[in-house]
């Protein structure tokens, strides 16, 4: 077969030993060898690091890039609830898929090749935003794989025509489907409903849960209940958990063995659960940031997401997921090496488990989907927040960010 790219000099993440060559053809890894001897089209990476891409398995694509029409005067999660509430009910499809459009490409700079959007539908909001981002699905679908998933961010069962919404789209061509438990007057009843419609459509849960600092009730039992109900092992995700990190250390270990028996992933959220968390504290302010690396120690698959950018629930972010997990190992206090590259582990290999990818990797027969990094080691470039350098999907170009150049007198 007659080779369309040779990616000459890259360094595999998990192919131990010296630099490889890759063979594309039709969109695909055909061969990985030392020193590919065909006359086709070639980039050399130098032996820098080569990945599949980075996975954000949890963003919210619909309501980022909102500053300028929110306030965050006081940083809770329940201003930011109702900020974004009040804020959404005059977008428009134009306006969502602009915002949208922004965040995504920055998201694709950054070298993230798979994603995992969230996307509230209700009665305020209707299908307006869901056909948005179903349109930048297919748009930028030369870059990107986009996942949607549609949820309920003001509640379902207390807000009539709320599940109606969710199960048109779900028809409409929604990935899965997720929930916010926390925000309904019978949180049991929003989780039974959930894995009631992901049951009917064959889809995967993400939901939204226990986004507090109150160890003494959790939402965690009742989603791992009901997973095991609907044999949805490994189906099912929930993101913030921030009450984990509030749990004494017998507790943990009891909730994350409880997890991994059901089945159920966990993403944390590191720059919105820090903004948000521990806003009641004077001093010694809690982080809020749940340990995933503890949880994948219990067998827990588990994943590092940017959430939101430029609104109320997170006024920062440039989608850059080496750096959530640069953030994420200072939070966790990680400093040995092993474990530094177990922080990059949590935005490549992981969440593509979490998101059940069985394409995702440099191996032959896999989109020949690249990112080329700006360093040779995984816990390096998380250390050193470096930069990815060009990226290819399915074979074809989709970026290009050269790295900085000193101008030397002279020179």
């Amino acid at each position: 077969m007659a080779l369309d790219l040779i990616l000459r000099n890259a360094r595999i993440a998990e192919r131990p030993g010296a630099p490889v060559d890759i063979g594309v053809a039709q969109g695909r890894i055909v061969e990985i060898a030392a020193g590919i001897a065909a006359d086709a089209p070639h980039e050399d990476a130098g032996g820098r690091l080569v990945i599949p891409g980075f996975v954000d398995t949890h963003i919210h694509l619909d309501k980022s890039c909102i500053l300028d029409r929110c306030s965050s005067e006081e940083g809770t999660l329940a201003e930011a609830i109702a900020q974004v509430a009040a804020a959404k009910r005059v977008f428009t499809e134009a306006d969502v898929y602009e915002r949208g459009r922004r965040t995504l490409e920055k998201a694709i700079l950054q070298g993230t090749t798979r994603m995992r959007t969230h996307v509230e539908v209700d009665p305020r909001i209707g299908l307006r935003s869901f056909a948005a981002i179903k349109r930048l699905k297919q748009d930028y679908a030369w870059a990107i794989d986009l996942e949607i998933c549609v949820f309920p961010q003001e509640g379902m069962l207390n807000d009539p025509g709320t599940e109606k919404l969710l199960i048109a789209a779900c028809e409409g061509g929604a990935d899965l489907i997720g929930g916010c438990p926390y925000t309904d007057s019978d949180p049991n009843g929003q989780i039974a409903r959930i894995f009631d419609i992901a049951r009917r459509f064959d889809v995967d849960i993400d939901f939204h849960l226990d986004f507090d600092l109150d160890p003494s009730w959790t939402h965690l039992e009742e989603v791992c209940r009901q997973t095991e109900a609907h044999r949805y092992g490994g189906r099912v995700a929930i993101g913030h958990v921030t009450k984990l990190s509030a749990m004494p250390p017998a507790q943990f270990e009891i909730m994350a063995k409880r997890l991994a028996e059901a089945g159920v992933a966990v993403t944390v959220l590191p720059a919105t659960d820090l903004f948000l968390m521990g806003r009641t504290h004077d001093h010694n302010v809690p982080r809020g940031v749940s340990p995933a690396h503890k949880l994948v120690h219990h067998g827990v698959t588990c994943s590092l997401a940017t959430n939101n950018v430029l609104n109320p629930f997170t006024p920062f972010g440039d989608c850059s997921l080496v750096r959530m997990a640069n953030l994420y190992a200072n939070v966790a206090q990680t400093g040995a090496l092993k474990d530094i590259a177990a922080c990059f582990d949590l935005v490549t290999t992981l969440p593509a488990k979490l998101m059940n990818m069985k394409d995702y990797g440099i191996a032959i027969g896999n989109p020949a989907d690249f990112i080329v990094l700006d360093n040779s080691d995984k816990a390096m470039t998380v250390a050193e927040l470096s930069q990815p350098l060009t990226g290819f999907k399915r074979g074809r170009r989709s970026f290009i960010r050269p790295a900085a150049t000193l101008c030397r007198p002279g020179a």
